[in-house]
């Protein structure tokens, strides 16, 4: 037993009562999901030491945060940091639902009978509480939460079924370390942009601030200095030991957020008990005084300050906090031992790919059309189809509205679809995709643009930590469809330079559960993209499409002006998964993709008995055309213009070892460079004459 639980019936024995305005039945109630959320963390302990729990990250010391759901509606969406334990009780109870405690026991304990992840992660979400589950370490929800604000008012501007009521807001709660993360910073950046546009941005920052990160702390004053004056930015402060304070000030908050459709920011004073996890020793960076000092502050003392104001007994106060804690063991002893995952496949099952039936009955009408297109023009074509379908589809990013994007892809778009539906954003790769999985969980189907692959990287956990663990930690209960349009690759002519010529993949590749589209041909990536944004519209499928910028305004192939390489608009989808094959070639297979397969159609020209592979698809791999590719010539070349090191090549011999593939195999890839400017880009990147004298040494 902690001090902190030791000594509460003698705090609350020595405390002297403090009036409040509020009913007694509502403090009651709120002093109710308190004890459920400081119960939870102690039982959760309980269950650490008995090798049955697995997650003691609590809320102690945060429990004013239920007061903050108190003074909002239960239909306004909430995407919570991992101390909003009161708040996750407080919401069920304003539904009406008994067994908030016990879903987060279920989830210490990792039990598959957990409402929203299944047993595969402690979060606070359930859709019936409008809670998204969130991982919420280090304010990487803070994107969405901006994503969800926006999105509210622009489903409702397209007529677009929405989740949320017309004047719901958006809750927030994060912590004040990850307060100063660029994640966190860029959104409340990109929110107030926004606003100061006029848009509507009805968004409730709320920084649970306890004055530290773990063991580093935070500076007297600073989340005041750094969010108390920003202008566009309305800000509240509260003292979250006091549970009566923090509801007056949050439902002043939410008031002024819900009437003016703008952010406001809410500082919670809080304090931190018990430590920051199970496994954190306090004593070696704080002094007993200061964790003795912190303990006088325990919001549950306030509360009972309050209620003994409002006419209930000291026995009372103790006797409730005594029954929750009864409730909360039973609850424990009850979930110890419940099944949990039981194998790969049931944990993964969430992140699978959509199956084909499903796509298809999704895709859109393609346009009719004979002439013949540029790989920029048939993908611009098939963004007004998918425009033209799916009335919820939105095209957005740097660059991509009036102008029509840097290469002239998205050129036209706004004019016939209207500023609301195609449009620019601010720099922010981060903000980019937080908009999107904003949207994606409001009735919205995001088409994102990253200019550059480069620029990705930066915002790269808004994919791997946000978009693909939606649908794993809810079990398909939310999903953010997407589809991410970037261009990349090398090989693009008098602007160059390592930020305009990328091939680094690899960040994309581990992704669980994503689509990686990389076209080639015109006529494929106008498909493969209906096909991405079928899937994304049926399934909640989060794709990556990239797109080779050298091969944007290609139109020969084999000889100047031969228009080889246009192609017409296609008349049918491309499956997920299947990858396209060139010639019948029954002595080498090329197995290759983007730029590859230009430079490979022109080598096999040359080279006699060769036949290409386009995989097209990067996930799912293609296995089975390589597979039956690679055996009809018992050679394979693998053609791989990303790098040497974490490049694609790996994957695909991977794959065929993996398969009982034993002809010959090898690879040429770019150089494990970054690519430079000029002329120098040829000594790192992959050409034509190496993959010809790989492919003869194979041969020979």
């Amino acid at each position: 037993m902690t001090s902190v639980d030791q000594r509460f019936a003698d705090r609350v024995r020595a405390l002297q009562p403090a009036p409040c305005d509020y009913p007694a039945e509502l403090l009651r109630s709120l002093y109710d999901a308190q004890l459920g959320s400081r119960h939870a963390d102690l039982a959760a302990r309980w269950l650490q030491s008995q090798g049955q729990g697995f997650y003691t990250i609590g809320s102690a010391g945060h429990e004013g945060n239920a007061a903050v759901a108190a003074a909002l509606r239960p239909t306004d969406p909430a995407l919570l940091h991992y101390r909003s334990g009161a708040f996750y009780l407080a919401r069920a109870e304003q539904c009406g639902a008994k067994d908030g405690l016990r879903d987060i026991l279920l989830g210490v304990a990792a039990a598959t009978s957990e409402p929203i992840a299944g047993g595969r992660h402690k979060v606070f979400g359930r859709h019936d509480l409008a809670i998204i589950p969130q991982t919420s370490t280090i304010a990487s929800h803070l994107p969405r939460a901006m994503g969800v604000a926006f999105s509210m008012n622009r489903a409702a501007k397209l007529g677009v079924p929405s989740p949320w009521p017309a004047d719901a807001i958006v809750v927030t709660s994060f912590g004040d370390a990850s307060a100063n993360h660029s994640t966190a910073t860029g959104a409340i950046n990109a929110a107030l942009h926004a606003s100061y546009q006029g848009l509507p941005m009805p968004l409730l920052l709320v920084c649970e601030d306890n004055g530290l990160g773990i063991s580093v702390r935070t500076p007297d004053g600073w989340i005041k200095q750094a969010y108390g004056h920003r202008p566009g930015l309305r800000y509240f402060d509260a003292d979250g030991t006091d549970l009566a304070a923090t509801l007056e000030m949050t439902t002043e908050a939410a008031t002024f957020v819900r009437r003016n459709r703008r952010p406001a920011f809410l500082r919670l004073r809080t304090v931190r008990l018990l430590g920051h996890a199970g496994s954190d020793v306090e004593a070696a960076y704080r002094s007993p005084a200061e964790i003795a000092a912190e303990e006088e502050l325990d919001p549950l003392l306030g509360t009972a300050k309050r209620l003994l104001g409002a006419g209930l007994g000291v026995d009372e106060v103790i006797e409730r906090y005594e029954e929750k804690r009864a409730e909360a063991m039973r609850i424990a002893a009850e979930v110890a031992g419940l099944p949990q995952l039981s194998s790969a496949e049931i944990v993964a099952a969430p992140l699978r790919f959509p199956e084909p039936e499903v796509v298809a009955d999704a895709l859109p009408q393609l346009s009719r059309a004979t002439d013949r297109l540029t790989l920029s023009q048939s993908i611009n074509r098939a963004l007004a189809d998918v425009l033209a379908a799916y009335p919820e589809a939105m095209v957005f990013g740097e660059d991509v509205g009036r102008k029509g994007g840097v290469y002239g892809v998205t050129r036209g778009l706004q004019k016939t679809f209207g500023p609301a539906r195609v449009f620019d954003t601010l720099l922010d790769e981060q903000s980019i995709l937080g908009l999107a999985l904003g949207a994606g969980v409001s009735g919205l189907l995001p088409l994102p643009e990253i200019q550059y692959l480069a620029y990705l990287h930066n915002a790269e956990d808004q994919l791997r930590g946000e978009a693909a663990s939606l649908k794993f930690f809810s079990q398909e209960q939310y999903k953010n469809p997407m589809v991410l349009r970037i261009a990349g690759y090398g090989y693009q002519k008098g602007f160059g330079g390592h930020f305009h010529n990328d091939d680094a993949i690899a960040v994309l590749r581990d992704i669980p559960g994503i689509v990686i589209a990389s076209p080639s041909r015109p006529d494929d990536a106008a498909a493969m993209l209906l096909t991405c944004a079928a899937a994304a519209r049926a399934s909640g499928t989060v794709s990556v499409f990239l797109e080779p910028i050298a091969l944007y305004h290609r139109r020969d192939l084999y000889d100047e002006a031969d228009d080889a390489w246009a192609t017409p608009y296609p008349t049918a989808p491309v499956p997920l998964g299947r990858g396209r094959t060139y010639g019948g070639g029954t002595e080498l297979t090329l197995v290759t993709f983007g730029n590859g397969v230009p430079m490979s159609l022109r080598v096999a020209a040359r080279v006699p008995g060769v036949r290409v592979l386009d995989l097209r698809w990067l996930a799912p791999l293609p296995v089975e055309d390589l597979l039956r590719e690679a055996t009809a010539t018992g050679r394979v070349l693998v053609v791989d213009e990303t790098r040497r090191s974490g490049g694609v090549s790996e994957g695909i011999l991977a794959a065929l070892v993996d398969h009982g593939f034993t002809g010959r195999m090898a690879r040429v890839t770019s150089y494990d460079s970054y690519v430079p400017l000029g002329a120098a880009a040829h000594h790192v990147l992959l050409d034509e004459a190496t993959i010809e004298k790989a492919a003869r040494e194979l041969l020979s």
